[in-house]
């Protein structure tokens, strides 16, 4: 689709997307440049007004992404550590508020930033072997690509505070104890239960899709009373699209909805 060194990006069926992290000699560990090649595949995928899903994952079988390439961090100054850290919590927050859904394929470990960027997908699947952990602490720095923040949104402050102080990590079958993923799989079939979901979605109404995700994403930092208005004011505007009209009568003509 485009020549990426780091990263590999495919349209995997029509309108459904999937994002490789592509690094398997260092366990997909983030350097500067996949982080400029993901932001630049997220722009593609947004670009592509057919696009539906993106799926992200990690090649090989070993890790999703391992963390940040701490080889490539070692010698950075503080000023370029900052910087470092800028780029990718605008990647992931690009990622955030793309307006289709994200769906995380953890694959092994995912670690530090790896972590951070899964927490950064809607929603994630998680092989049997996935291991998820914030252990920057033991490298004598904070988390730097939204560890801190997400997480504690995601499974609790008291557990988020453990796992980033400790360095702790936690397996598949915490994970989905904590409410961190979705559902855990045989690694043998986690891209192709990406893939099911993906289909699933894909059968909906796409801008009740995209107004769904928008809602969630920007709802949530919103105190209750304003996040429903904006709900009553999105449920409005659905109505003036087509596709309202065919999912009714689809529904009372007890049919399926061609959107």
């Amino acid at each position: 689709m485009s020549n990426f060194e780091n990263i590999i990006l495919e349209q995997l069926q029509d309108s459904i997307y999937c994002l490789t992290i592509n690094r398997p000699k260092v366990l997909n560990a983030l350097n500067k440049q996949t982080i400029t090649e993901m932001a630049a595949a997220i722009d593609i995928v947004a670009e592509d007004g057919s696009a539906r899903v993106l799926l992200i994952t990690g090649s090989g079988e070993k890790s999703f992404v391992a963390g940040a390439d701490i080889s490539q961090m070692q010698t950075l100054t503080a000023l370029e550590a900052k910087s470092f850290s800028e780029q990718a919590l605008a990647t992931f927050r690009r990622l955030e508020l793309l307006d289709i859904p994200v769906i995380g394929l953890v694959n092994g470990f995912a670690l530090g930033g790896g972590c951070e960027l899964a927490m950064s997908c809607d929603f994630i699947f998680a092989a049997q072997n996935a291991k998820f952990g914030q252990p920057e602490v033991g490298l004598g720095v904070t988390a730097g690509f939204g560890g801190s923040q997400r997480l504690p949104r995601l499974v609790g402050r008291a557990m988020a505070m453990e796992m980033l102080v400790s360095g702790r990590m936690i397996d598949a079958q915490e994970a989905l104890q904590r409410g961190l993923v979705n559902h855990v799989y045989p690694q043998a079939q986690l891209l192709e239960e990406g893939l099911n979901m993906a289909k699933k979605i894909v059968k909906n109404g796409p801008v009740a899709v995209k107004l769904t995700k928008e809602l969630v994403q920007r709802g949530q930092d919103l105190d209750l009373e304003n996040a429903c208005a904006m709900e009553s004011s999105l449920f409005g505007l659905c109505f003036a699209s087509d596709e309202q009209k065919e999912g009714m009568s689809a529904f009372l003509e007890k049919r399926p909805a061609k959107f």
